[in-house]
């Protein structure tokens, strides 16, 4: 996966990437901390972001799960993540889950990353079909999801359970590769 913009690239999670990764994470905990509660678990310190990587290294390398960050080309910093999850290699489907830093949003770069890393997972991984699951009131990720030809397939009753609240409807987006 190789992808850069005048302002921002994307490259594979690697071992290096752990204190920009725990910098983001842990400075983003009350932005991501609804949707993206197990990520911010594993997160806590620079040494279980450490681990957190080998683990998405080791997801990788089995392909079952990519993980991608979306750095900042000025600064290099971690300006967010994309993670090619619940791989379905019957089915030649994944679903993707996202976050961007406060800093960082309203820029696009969201948008412009999910339409690179659809086309390498349509090209690359021979993937047929993309999801993206989002709650109809978290709007950054729905209009991200719409930016990039995702269509509204159904809400998933009670699909996600955040810490210590009640159990959510969330909305099911996807993307079929036409070849």
């Amino acid at each position: 996966m190789n992808y850069r913009s005048d302002t921002f690239y994307i490259e594979y999670l690697k071992p290096e990437d752990a204190l920009n990764l725990n910098k983001l994470l842990v400075s983003n905990t009350e932005r991501f901390k609804r949707y993206l509660p197990k990520t911010l678990s594993e997160n806590r310190t620079l040494d279980s972001s450490k681990s957190y990587i080998v683990k998405r290294i080791d997801l990788m390398t089995l392909k079952s799960e990519y993980t991608f960050t979306i750095k900042d080309t000025l600064t290099k910093n971690i300006a967010g993540l994309i993670i090619l999850k619940s791989i379905d290699w019957n089915k030649n489907k994944g679903e993707f889950a996202y976050c961007i830093g406060k800093s960082y949003e309203k820029n696009g770069w969201m948008s412009q990353a999910i339409r690179a890393v659809s086309k390498f997972a349509f090209q690359e991984l021979k993937l047929e079909t993309l999801q993206i699951i989002s709650h109809k009131t978290n709007k950054a990720s729905v209009k991200v999801a719409e930016r990039n030809n995702f269509v509204w397939k159904k809400t998933l009753k009670h699909e996600f359970i955040p810490s210590g609240q009640p159990p959510l409807d969330m909305e099911l987006y996807e993307l079929t590769y036409e070849r």
